[in-house]
């Protein structure tokens, strides 16, 4: 025996003896031993103990975190580790296959999540969540022969990492539940756990209220003769089950729903039934409390349930049949309830995954991941299909270990020319063959079967399965035709198959039954049953007792259950193979679940099947770690000795060699291939260990170099001060000179200007005398004299005066009867017009009939309307019609008299108050148009005198519009008629008076079409914007407006205004409102063409003939676009429909990824450009209307196109992103030489153009034809003119043959690719878009122009297309704009999603918007992207940059360049750049601030505090914090500070001793949070205030950790921070104290509270409750504390209140909870409801809250695992495995 076998080895390739015996020998050893784990290479085999060891406590996972394979013995937290290690390293997803039922797979699978959940060290609730998936899971466990804690089912479980190796989500897959379980159970075993776990855990009441008893009364548990298992106590199972659900996220009302269906189950199968005597093939359903009972927890009718149980029905060709059910038959009905259960645990499934995974924010974001893989084993049962598959899963895993430990890894030692001696193994591909691989294959069969149930049952599937494989020596036909059984020849052995698979692999519940779920309204069973009920709908399949018919209602047939769990299984080994994995092969020592014995023959079989001694031997003599040398030289460079080989001269393969040399001597043979280097394990476990080891040397001499950099740069730095020193103080020296010097002056000159001073004052005196006396004469002089010309005056004027009232006396004595009599006939004269009116108003009314009659023609689609009455059709919200109704606006804003309500006659003045007189003049004349148009006001029966045009009637403004030119571009698609357009009238507005109706205008004062009516209304609220009149007036028309004709004709005009300008903000609630009374069909109508125009904006021209149409159906407008390669496309639009929505809509109909240039054109008499931005595509087709009519045509019949086309290129556009763009813009370009839009200076382009379309088209085909047809498609009909077509023929053919893509076969996609590169150098001029513009300064000598921007610049052109001026992108590109880009700066971003440039234009001012936005909003918009992306803040600081060059509002722009540095820095390429551009701007007061402040990245966007600062300009930020004793003190905080900086500062403030053990708080309404020392201080108070943005917050600087905390040390913080903070504590009840502490502890405090006032004694009653703790108050009388405070204050004489509060706190200091955190929190069953649980130095307390008993006490470091979230804390104490759980809940 070989010394190895002896002791036995960790690693079994270093075994001498290497064959079965050895490898079981060395088991064997080991297992006594009590060691189960045992590697082979990086395969860890783990052999079941069947009891608990003592190595998966929380000091083995810190030992084997971040050690390498092989480091230390064997353990599957090794596994674990180095999963996570090369997760990593590698950024390689990773994957763990565990396998082999009752070996311990599952445990492995725990023990494997609890080691990730601790080195992924966040203890953060996702991570515990993920935990506690394992304890719902086994909802799909149970108690078998083999395994007391069996998964009957296979789950993958795939655990995602953030980038920095934290969990951030997981996702569970399940496989294939044991679904039969849940009604037969083999002898010795049980049913699922679950079942057992409720009955005994779950309370009495509840029970009752479900009538549940013990397990040996329900048939469906007692199956198996087994209802409890050893060593597993389910009460404490079910406690755990439930805290999981909570911490899952599962309600206690998901709980009940859950259990109420597993007690439906079990009633279920207490269900009997009884044959009825008279038909022996009829039963009925026994009467009994279960089948009430189920029929109440389904939530069924019991009659129905009664029914679905005892009777099947199914539809045959004619009619449905109904049939009736043996007893036997009802009872396999029954069990197919075990349905509930399996989508039951699905729904489950589910749930927990919506709770743990968190999907990725980005589509293509890439996670790194771990799986782990627990898998069921091979099975061997007497009756069940699912053992197929679950033996065909473990074929497939097996040949996914072997094709990864054999097939690969030979084959790439062949590859790189490895020597090496080839290694047989049991390849099991044949059996995968057979089962599902090749054609006609097993489960194939059994599909193909099943969907066929008329004519196929078991035993033909029998026949079909020998026909096809009986010879292939894998298959085990029966022994004769009487036998169902069939064989397969397993890698693990052979298995023997009932063939009675149809039924199961339908997996599908009756039609009858399926509709008692449908009627059921149990809420969670229909949740579970959805995807059944759904099918319902479309294809019902019927099942009964023998037979299975398809209902087609679609072609989609169900899927059988192998073919969904082969789809399941397809995508789990893509997944695996996708990782890199590790296996752990679980060993079964004994089928009798007992320790310490070990059955050789069982293990031997296992290691055999397994193939172990075939991974053994490629283990020992392979390579199984393998780098390229890149790799390799990449992670160890630090271990190559430059000194022997250099890697600037010599290969990567010579480095790679040289490493291994020096470091790998005397530790085995490791290879060099042709690109790679090949290791052993030990090897590369060697080289991790030896590369930390140099890293740690290295970084040791980088800090050495730094240290004494930094020493010698403070040496320089000191003796520079001391200069500095010198001369400050030599100038403040003579500064202070110059200061006395100065003194001195100032001094005299005092003096002397005192004297100055006085000598003025005197002659001043005197000169004032001297004036006032010259003044006084001069004064009365004056007045003498004007009073004399005033007395003259006066007697003039009375003279005159006197004269004409004698004269007025004479003349009224003499015409006074002449004036009355000319006043009657006034009078009278007025009378008979007055009735004149009245009788022509009478005439009107007699004729209104007949002219009702004429409007009903103009819109007789109205006939079509519902026969309702406007405004009682719908209602809108409670409360909000109060709100926003339109009364209540006319009520606030219509001027005079005006009311709401609908009127017939011509309104005196506006609706609304107008300041202009255009607008009061237009309104009452758009008054006047809208009661003609609604049929309030006939039409005017004379005819006018001028020709009735459109351009007559459209307001001035309009048509001055209409004269420009119909497209957007100039110059280069002018069209072909240039017939001028008359200048229309000036419009004339409508004035009203009392009396007689004047200034009507001849053009409005005749009948008018309905469209031209429509033209008029709409186009003044065009020309004039916010123009609310127009609105008011048509609802105002709506409103009680009983004409059924006229109220439909309103509302069609409403929906019509409403698509072509929106109302102002102040009346848009109120038309909303107004909107929500439409008739039916209007309302959401009119709402949604609202939405669409005040998000797209105010139209340009009127509505279109097209969509009057569309108003009629309601339905959206169908336009057609053609394509350049002649396709046409169909698109939905409605008014606001823009041309950047059509591109957007082409592109993503034709799979157009690059679309950016593309436009819509519009071609009528010529074509123009819409451009892709905000221009209406109905505008454009409104005004190719308007030029039909104006030529003579009629608007329906206008003759207009939409073509998607090219417009613009960029710079950096590239043929290869997107062939389907280069081949549209080829034809396009094709198309353009052909009509002569392109055209080239010399004859040679045209001919190689068409030379290489000949090539595209024809190949090296040039035959004649051919060359004329392309002559055909490229030349035009005018250079055709010039030569003949045999000319071009010829010289195209010539140019065909001599181009180098003939030779070389070029593909035609790189040829097209050419020609449009060609294209756009040459013709940039044509792929360009044209705007007009005016000059507003020199030096261009025209001042209007047409200015083309194209890739390669800016080009100024004149009308008849001369070029002015040009300029390139580079001299514009980096100035600031008003307009957003479309793109970002950096070409890095070319794909990213965020993009802020419109907000900081917004912040700077240069983007105008009808609404102020919030500062912080934008800075949130600005600045948020960016601190979650780094890509983005390189991005943020060009931008800034830009938009501050050569812009004069600078001020935001600093504000944002100031807020930028605080919160990250440019990245190396850019902050030099960054840095030039702050120095060359020092003179702006925060450029030098800017440069200071670029510091480290903080994680959020800047709080409101900073922005307020920087927008008031200031730099210095000042913050409150408070203290515990009530008091505050405010700190300068700068954006850089840390909290620990913040600690440091308030500690020097308050003199404190030392700053350890505080921390800032901050408290809300409910809680108080602590601070993280690391984090910036804005950055935690942005956190907080996004979490809760309206509650009040107050910041605390408080002690929070009590460690050496001694009263009397540190008197300040005692007074300051202690006493607050202990004194609370103690009043609340929380410590444990004796009478005589609290008797003097309340002394101490009464002398806090008086100061030692001995006449406030007989205070203490009423100050008890400050004197005494809460609990303790009746435990005495009043008196009597009293009595006992008084005598124990009498002791304590000429105590201070400071020396009483140091005195108290020496007094609880003694106790074991002094400077505990206390919470109250809600608890698991095992402890009270509410328990208090205390924190201290010393460990975790949890105390009874009544009686202050200690329950349990835990010190740190037997505290496994915690976690908090939401409202739970969770913690894991002792082992990991089965270590106590506690599980507490708070109300905050």
């Amino acid at each position: 025996m070989h010394p190895t076998s002896v002791k036995g080895v960790d690693d079994m390739i270093r075994l001498g003896d290497l064959n079965e015996a050895g490898l079981l020998r060395n088991l064997l050893v080991r297992h006594k031993e009590g060691i189960i784990y045992t590697y082979t290479g990086s395969i860890l085999v783990a052999v079941n103990p069947y009891q608990l060891l003592p190595i998966y406590t929380i000091e083995h996972v810190h030992m084997y975190t971040d050690r390498r394979l092989g480091e230390l013995p064997p353990h599957v937290f090794s596994i674990a580790d180095s999963c996570f290690f090369n997760m990593r390293r590698n950024r390689k997803n990773q994957c763990c296959v565990i396998g082999e039922s009752g070996a311990g797979k599952t445990e492995s699978t725990k023990l494997m999540l609890q080691f990730l959940a601790a080195v992924s060290g966040q203890r953060s609730w996702i991570e515990q969540q993920v935990l506690e998936a394992n304890p719902i899971l086994e909802f799909g466990n149970a108690k078998t022969i083999r395994n007391d804690n069996s998964s009957r089912f296979g789950k993958y479980i795939d655990i995602n990492f953030t980038k920095g190796g934290a969990i951030e989500g997981a996702r569970i897959e399940q496989y294939l539940l044991e679904k039969s379980r849940v009604c037969r159970q083999a002898p010795d075993e049980r049913n699922y756990h679950v079942f057992y776990y409720m009955l005994m855990g779950m309370s009495a009441e509840k029970k009752k209220i479900l009538s549940l008893g013990n397990a040996a009364e329900y048939k469906y548990l007692t199956m198996g003769n087994c209802t409890s298992c050893e060593g597993r106590d389910d009460v404490k199972e079910y406690a755990h089950f439930q805290s999981a659900l909570k911490i899952l996220t599962f309600t206690e009302n998901d709980l009940w729903e859950i259990s109420k269906l597993l007690a439906a189950i079990l009633h279920l199968g207490n269900v009997d039934f009884e044959t009825i005597v008279d038909n022996l093939e009829a039963c009925n359903v026994h009467t009994s409390t279960n089948f009430k009972m189920a029929s109440e927890l389904l939530e069924v009718d019991p009659k129905a349930l009664g029914k679905g149980l005892t009777q099947r029905s199914f539809q045959t060709a004619r009619e449905h049949v109904t049939k009736s059910l043996t007893s036997a038959q009802a009872m396999d009905g029954r069990d197919a309830f075990q349905g509930i259960y399996g989508r039951l645990f699905i729904w489950i499934v589910e749930k927990i995954n919506s709770a743990i995974y968190k999907p990725p924010d980005e589509e293509n974001e890439a996670k790194q991941s771990i799986g782990l893989l627990d898998i069921f084993g091979f099975e061997n049962f007497s009756k069940n299909f699912e053992q197929l598959c679950i033996n065909f899963a473990n074929e497939q895993l097996q040949q996914f270990f072997v094709k990864h430990v054999f097939k690969l890894e030979q084959d790439e030692y062949a590859r790189e020319n490895i020597v090496w001696k080839h290694i047989d193994y049991q390849d099991n591909q044949r059996t995968l063959d057979v089962l599902a691989s090749k054609s006609m294959n097993l489960l194939s069969l059994i599909d193909e079967e099943s969907n066929f149930p008329k004519q196929a049952t078991d035993a033909t599937l029998l026949q079909k399965m020998n026909q096809y494989h009986e010879k292939g020596g894998i298959y085990l036909p029966p022994k004769n035709n009487y036998e169902t059984q069939f064989g397969i020849e397993h890698f693990a052995g052979k298995v023997f198959y009932d063939s009675q698979f149809l039924e199961k692999n339908r997996d599908t519940l009756s039609s009858d039954l399926i509709k008692m779920l449908e009627k059921s309204t149990n809420k969670l069973l229909k949740q579970v049953f959805c995807n059944d009920l759904k099918s319902t709908s479309g294809s019902i399949k019927i099942a009964n007792f023998k037979m299975t018919i398809q209902v087609p209602d679609g072609k989609k047939r169900v899927p059988t259950l192998s073919g969904q769990f082969r789809q399941s299984l397809d995508s789990l080994m893509k997944t695996l193979t996708a990782c890199q994995p590790y296996f752990i092969r679980c060993i079964k020592p004994n089928d009798f679940k007992k320790p310490m014995l070990f059955d050789r023959e069982l293990c031997m079989r296992q290691l055999r099947y397994s193939g172990m001694m075939e991974t053994i031997r490629i283990r020992k003599a392979g390579y199984p770690v393998r780098y390229t040398f890149d790799e390799f030289l990449t992670r160890y460079r630090v271990l190559l000795r430059t000194s022997i080989c250099d890697p600037k001269t010599e290969s990567e393969e010579k480095c790679c060699e040289s490493i291994c040399e020096n470091l790998l001597t005397g530790e085995g043979d490791w290879k060099t291939g042709k690109t790679k280097i090949f290791l052993k394990d030990h090897h590369d476990t060697m080289l991790e260990v030896e590369r930390i080891k140099q890293l740690n040397v290295k970084a040791l001499l980088i800090q050495k170099v730094l240290r004494g950099y930094k020493y010698k740069e403070f040496l320089r730095k000191r003796s520079a001060a001391i200069v500095i020193q010198k001369y400050w103080r030599g100038h403040k020296g003579r500064k202070l000179y110059k200061v006395v010097q100065l003194g001195f002056a100032r001094l005299q000159a005092q003096v002397r200007s005192r004297q100055l001073h006085f000598q003025y004052k005197k002659r001043r005196q005197a000169t004032l005398v001297v004036q006032t006396h010259v003044r006084g004469h001069l004064a009365r002089k004056e007045w003498k004299r004007k009073r004399k010309a005033v007395i003259l005056l006066q007697a003039h004027t009375r003279g005159i005066l006197a004269r004409k009232a004698l004269e007025k006396m004479k003349r009224d004595m003499y015409l006074s009867a002449k004036e009355k009599e000319e006043e009657q006939r006034l009078i009278l004269e007025k009378q008979r017009r007055l009735e004149e009116v009245l009788r022509q108003k009478r005439e009107m009314e007699a004729k209104r009939q007949s002219d009702q009659e004429m409007v009903d023609d103009m819109f007789d689609f109205l006939t079509l309307m519902p026969n309702t009455v406007g405004g009682q059709e719908g209602q809108a919200p409670m409360g909000y019609e109060d709100e926003y109704s339109f009364a209540k606006f006319a009520s606030m804003y219509f001027q005079g008299a005006a009311t709401h309500t609908h009127i017939r006659q011509r309104l005196h003045q506006p609706l609304l108050y107008h300041e202009d007189e255009d607008d009061v003049l237009a309104s009452l004349t758009v008054w006047w148009i809208i009661l003609r148009f609604m049929g309030d006001l006939p039409e005017p029966k004379k005819r006018a005198r001028v020709p009735s045009s459109q351009d007559r009637f459209m307001p001035q403004e309009l048509m001055s519009r209409k004269d420009r030119r119909l497209s957007n571009m100039v110059g280069l698609d002018q069209s072909d008629d240039q017939t001028e357009v008359s200048k229309p009238a000036t419009l004339q507005t409508v004035k009203e008076d009392p009396e007689v109706l004047t200034g009507e205008s001849d053009t409005l004062d005749r009948p008018l079409t309905s469209l031209e009516k429509l033209h008029y209304i709409v186009g003044y609220a065009i020309v004039r914007p916010d123009l609310d009149e127009i609105y008011c007036q048509i609802c105002k028309q709506l409103h009680d407006n009983n004409n059924r004709t006229g109220f439909f004709r309103g509302w069609v005009l409403l929906s019509l205004c409403l698509g072509v300008f929106p109302p102002s903000e102040r009346f848009i609630k109120y038309l909303q409102s107004f909107i929500r009374l439409a008739p039916s069909g209007y309302s959401s109508y009119c709402a949604d063409r609202l939405r669409r125009t005040v998000m797209n904006g105010t139209r340009e021209e009127p509505p279109s003939y097209l969509e009057l149409q569309a108003t009629k159906t309601k339905k959206p407008i169908v336009v057609t676009v053609m394509l350049m390669d002649n396709r046409s496309i169909n698109l939905p639009v409605d008014s606001a429909s823009t041309s950047k929505e059509i591109c957007q809509l082409i592109s993503n109909k034709i799979n157009l990824k690059d679309s950016f240039g593309f436009s819509i054109y519009v071609a009528l008499y010529a074509k123009w450009a819409l451009g892709s931005g905000r221009e209406h595509v109905m505008d454009a087709i409104s005004r190719c209307e308007q030029d039909t009519k104006r030529r003579g045509g009629q608007e329906q019949h206008a003759p207009w196109r939409l073509i998607f086309r090219k417009e613009i290129f960029t710079p950096w556009h590239n043929c290869s992103d997107d062939k389907l763009s280069t081949d549209l813009i080829y034809k396009q370009i094709i198309h353009g030489l052909k009509s002569g839009e392109y055209q080239c200076q010399k004859e040679d382009d045209y001919v190689d153009l068409a030379a290489k379309h000949l090539y595209i088209q024809h190949g090296s085909d040039s035959r004649p034809e051919n060359v004329k047809d392309v002559v055909q498609d490229c030349i035009s009909n005018s250079l055709l003119e010039t030569k003949t077509e045999s000319n071009w023929v010829q010289m195209v053919s010539t140019a065909h043959a001599q181009g180098s893509y003939v030779s070389s076969k070029q593909k035609t996609d790189s040829l097209k690719a050419e020609i449009v590169d060609y294209t756009r150098q040459k013709w940039p001029i044509f792929f360009s878009r044209f705007f007009e513009v005016a000059k507003l300064s020199p030096p261009l000598p025209k001042s209007k122009f047409i200015v083309a921007i194209n890739w390669t610049g800016i080009t100024f052109l004149d009308e008849r297309e001369k070029r002015l001026a040009e300029l390139s992108f580079p001299e514009r590109l980096w100035v600031h704009s008003r307009e957003p880009m479309r793109q970002p700066l950096l070409k890095k971003l070319g794909g990213h999603p965020e993009f802020t440039h419109k907000a900081i234009l917004k912040y700077m001012g240069d983007y105008p918007t009808k609404q102020q936005q919030n500062p912080l909003e934008l800075t949130d918009q600005i600045f948020g992207p960016a601190t979650k992306h780094d890509a983005l803040r390189d991005e943020i600081y060009c931008q800034i940059m830009k938009q501050m060059t050569n812009n004069n509002n600078m001020e935001h722009g600093w504000q944002l360049m100031w807020l930028s540095c605080g919160l990250f820095p440019p990245s190396q390429p850019l902050l030099k750049h960054a840095q030039r551009f702050l120095e060359s701007r020092r003179r702006e007061p925060l450029a030098s601030d800017c440069l200071q402040r670029m510091m480290e990245p903080r994680k959020l966007p800047p709080h409101h505090v900073e922005l307020d600062a920087i927008q008031q300009n200031s730099t210095q930020i000042r913050h409150k914090i408070h203290f515990p004793n009530d008091t505050d003190e405010i700190f300068e905080v700068a954006t850089n500070t840390r909290i620990k900086d913040l600690l440091l500062n308030i500690s020097r403030k308050l003199e404190l001793s030392s700053a350890d053990g505080f921390s800032i708080f901050v408290k809300t309404n409910d809680k108080f949070l602590s601070l993280n020392e690391t984090d910036y201080f804005f950055d935690s108070l942005r956190q907080i205030t996004d979490w809760s943005k309206s509650v009040k917050r107050i910041d605390f600087f408080m002690r929070k950790l009590w460690f050496n905390v001694i009263p009397g040390r540190d008197t300040k913080a005692d007074l300051i921070f202690h006493f607050p903070q202990e004194l609370p504590k103690y009043l609340r009840g929380y410590h444990v104290c004796t009478k005589e502490e609290m008797l003097k502890i309340a002394a101490l405090l009464f002398c806090i509270k008086v100061n030692s006032d001995k006449n406030q004694l007989v205070m203490i009653p009423k100050l008890l409750k400050e004197l005494v703790p809460t609990d303790q108050l009746k435990a005495m009388s009043e008196n009597e504390w009293k009595k006992n405070i008084t005598a124990s204050f009498n002791k304590q004489t000429g105590m201070t209140a400071d020396e009483a509060k140091v005195a108290f706190l020496k007094a609880v200091h003694r106790w074991p909870t002094f400077g505990c955190a206390f919470f109250d929190q809600t608890s698991e069953q095992k402890f009270p409801d509410i328990v208090r649980i205390a924190i201290s130095k010393q460990g975790l307390t949890i105390i009874h809250p009544k009686t202050k008993e200690t329950l349990a006490t835990h010190p740190f470091n037997r505290i496994a695992n915690w976690s908090s979230g939401s409202t739970y804390f969770h913690m894991t104490i002792g082992n990991l495995v089965n270590g106590s759980k506690f599980l507490c809940e708070t109300s905050l």
